[in-house]
């Protein structure tokens, strides 16, 4: 279903050297985080403790997420007694969410999706972070995040932060059979569907 379009964690230098121009493309020129510089690419800080799942056309960057569960996170700068807002359980901060324009169909989205699920759940992570661009709250809530805390960032670029815990995907599980079809998922994936699908 997905064509030509391979859903990877990224490991070979040429990947990462197209995450950083992609970084650059959407929170730069897209998204007016950071300033511009000659090279036209943004080097995460955290980018050596990132795991980043990409997707692929072809040799081509497609969409990319990052996920890292070392603290401090990201959020932790932002957001002072960050852990006061958050129900307990072991936790990962998901960054760096960024489609290319042509791709922006929901395949990518679902299939990045996918892979960071599984992930996430084979690492045992119950809890995962955000900072949700308030252009696109509506999707977030969809997928089951919860909002918390007030608005970070700048003006022109600012976020909410959000979770999502493992309790709520499940209950949301079953939106990746509808979007992803007869595509494969992981074992432990595919469970919480058919528990979500029961419900």
């Amino acid at each position: 279903m997905f064509g030509n379009l391979q859903f990877k964690i990224a490991s070979e230098p040429a990947e990462f050297a197209q995450i950083h121009r992609l970084n650059y493309t959407t929170f730069v020129e897209e998204i007016p985080q950071h300033h511009a510089n000659a090279e036209q690419a943004l080097i995460d800080k955290f980018h050596h403790e990132n795991t980043y799942i990409i997707c692929l056309d072809r040799g081509r960057l497609a969409g990319m997420i990052a996920v890292r569960a070392e603290r401090p996170f990201s959020l932790d700068g932002k957001l002072a007694r960050l852990d006061s807002y958050l129900p307990p359980g072991r936790m990962c901060e998901l960054r760096l969410l960024a489609v290319e324009r042509g791709y922006r169909n929901g395949w990518v989205f679902w299939g990045i999706g996918k892979l960071l699920a599984e992930y996430c759940l084979q690492q045992g992570y119950e809890l995962a972070l955000i900072s949700g661009t308030t252009r696109q709250q509506k999707l977030y809530r969809h997928l089951g995040f919860v909002p918390f805390g007030p608005l970070v960032g700048e003006p022109g670029a600012q976020f909410q932060p959000m979770y999502l815990s493992l309790e709520a995907f499940g209950r949301r599980a079953r939106m990746f059979r509808r979007a992803l079809g007869r595509a494969e998922v992981a074992p432990q994936l595919e469970q919480m569907i058919i528990e979500a699908t029961d419900e």
